[in-house]
């Protein structure tokens, strides 16, 4: 147990990182909050019981990073005071590289920056550190200009390829391009638009198309030992235009051939990159050739936690948040938690990541309601509320919300799954103005809808949670947010393709009034030989 006097430093605690705070305090520690310039708009978006902690109880300070290690880390001792900062925990994206230089300079555990982990985020950083160990790695080519190297790989490799920035979460900015055209346009939007705002670093990765299925390789690590907390598969297809939408992810038995493949490359992966503490969320396509890394998420998996109740109830337990706290501060807790998940599961679940074919005005939500009273129904994550318009569903930004499934038997769970996926293709998930949607029966399993204790915290040993955007305001705000910072997308990715267009055709006009200018010499020449021809006679 912590002294009294003991505090934790959680690095921008959003999304999923955002449940390490309530968890921490459950086990006496005080929370410090430390928000990188690099965070943003990010720090409103919290789990439910984030923003419910910390309205009761609160973080002891909160600050934002300052021009220096040494500054911040000064501002950090002074709003300590008296008690001890006992470590360091990484809680979103935006915190990876602040989290290592920061706990090695103040000689908290953590990754640390030697050898070239400066930046262990940086995907062009990942895949060489795998080549450089003889793990498989994707092909590619990172730059900031198109010419050179980036344009020579494009060339001399078969297409589809992926183009992406170095520096992303959550499919930012990845493209799968089929010419060489469409690759090179990507490749400078992106760079253009990271001059725009201001990226540190900005640079664009360009690699070959990983061929198969995909999978997320959740681990927590302590002194190089790594555990693995889950295996989950990803469920993505092509939908209403788009090449990768998620539809959900399911676990996967840690036991099998695939799964056991899986674990030992991404361990090799972690080790590649110097993982010595905390939690990793690992992309990992399953190829013909065997398993190839997409990206190692140097913190906890993401999904505002949203799962975290199913990890819990597949393991009896446990799930990747009390894993990290304990390889930190509990060795007891971390030595009773296996290499790998326990085996069969606890119980049978998935996340249900919600899909829309329409767009409009919402005028209701019968799908939220339907959901709640599924037999499998566990929690909800209600991202649209009416009066919101909806668009067509294309990537992680335009999702309107998820549900975690959980039952004993398969089959129902099964069922659920589908009854989901017909409301969705149906067109009865959302009443949405201006349409009218198709027939089907529905017949809710449950007569009332379950709500959550509010003992039955913290969230991995939750059995019910309804959210939604009138209980939840952070979630308003940030899907706000999301809605507007996709629009200036869209507008600034318009206006760049514009320009992008006229510098083509000034090239064109270029060209041509050099061709004409060149024509114009040589009639010009060829005139003033025929004069002087005539001169002559």
């Amino acid at each position: 147990m912590p002294a009294a006097s003991d505090v934790v430093v959680v690095v921008d605690p959003y999304s999923t990182g955002g449940c390490f705070p309530p968890f921490l305090s459950a086990r006496g520690f005080a929370v410090i909050a430390l928000w990188t310039l690099e965070c943003g708009d990010q720090a409103e978006h919290v789990p439910e019981e984030c923003a419910e902690w910390k309205a009761k109880t609160g973080y002891k300070a909160e600050i934002t990073e300052l021009e220096s290690l040494e500054a911040t880390a000064a501002a950090l001792k002074a709003e300590a005071g008296e008690a001890r900062i006992a470590g360091m925990i990484c809680g979103g994206e935006s915190g990876v590289k602040v989290c290592d230089a920061l706990a090695e300079y103040m000689q908290l555990p953590g990754n640390g920056t030697a050898n070239g982990m400066e930046n262990r985020r940086d995907k062009t950083v990942q895949q060489d550190s795998l080549r450089k160990t003889g793990v498989r790695a994707v092909r590619g080519v990172s730059g900031k200009v198109w010419k050179g190297e980036v344009e020579a790989f494009v060339a001399s490799e078969p297409m589809p390829v992926v183009v992406k920035p170095v520096e992303s979460a959550g499919s930012e900015g990845v493209k799968l391009c089929h010419s060489k055209e469409d690759a090179k346009a990507h490749f400078e939007l992106l760079m253009n638009t990271q001059r725009v705002m201001g990226a540190a670093g900005a640079a664009v990765l360009v690699q070959e198309f990983l061929k198969g299925t995909e999978y997320v390789v959740d681990h927590v690590t302590k002194g190089g030992q790594h555990k693995t907390t889950m295996v989950w598969k990803y469920d993505k297809r092509p939908c209403n235009g788009a090449q990768f939408v998620y539809f959900g992810m399911e676990p996967v038995d840690p036991t099998s051939a695939t799964a056991q493949a899986l674990i030992q490359y991404t361990r090799c992966a972690l080790n590649a990159i110097a993982i010595t503490y905390g939690a990793t969320h690992s992309e990992v396509m399953m190829t013909a050739d065997g398993p190839c890394l997409v990206e190692v998420n140097c913190r906890c998996h993401g999904g505002n936690g949203a799962w975290l109740p199913l990890a819990s109830a597949l393991t009896g337990g446990y799930g990747q948040v009390s894993a990290c706290i304990a390889a930190f501060f509990d060795a007891d807790a971390w030595q009773s938690i296996p290499a790998v998940p326990p085996y069969p599961f606890k119980a049978s679940g998935c996340n249900v990541m919600f899909v829309s074919y329409a767009e409009g005005k919402v005028l209701g939500c019968p799908g939220y309601e339907a959901i709640k009273g599924l037999s499998s129904f566990q929690s909800l994550d209600a991202a649209v509320a009416v009066g919101d318009v909806i668009p067509k569903t294309i990537d992680l930004f335009s999702q309107p919300g998820q549900c975690i499934l959980i039952h004993e038997d398969p089959e129902v769970l099964a069922k659920d799954v589908k009854l989901i996926r017909t409301m969705e293709s149906s067109n009865r998930m959302f009443q949405i103005e201006g349409m009218s949607p198709m027939l089907f029966g529905y017949s809710s399993p449950r007569s009332s809808v379950q709500t959550a204790d509010s003992s039955q915290t913290p969230r991995e040993t939750m059995k019910v949670r309804v959210s939604s955007r009138e209980t939840m305001k952070v979630r308003v705000s940030m899907q706000d947010r999301m809605h507007g910072a996709k629009e200036t997308a869209q507008l600034m990715t318009l206006k760049l393709e514009h320009e992008l267009q006229l510098r083509a055709q000034r090239e064109k006009y270029v060209k041509l009034v050099s061709a004409l200018s060149a024509s114009v010499g040589v009639l010009s020449v060829a005139f003033v030989a025929v004069v002087a021809a005539l001169k002559k006679k």
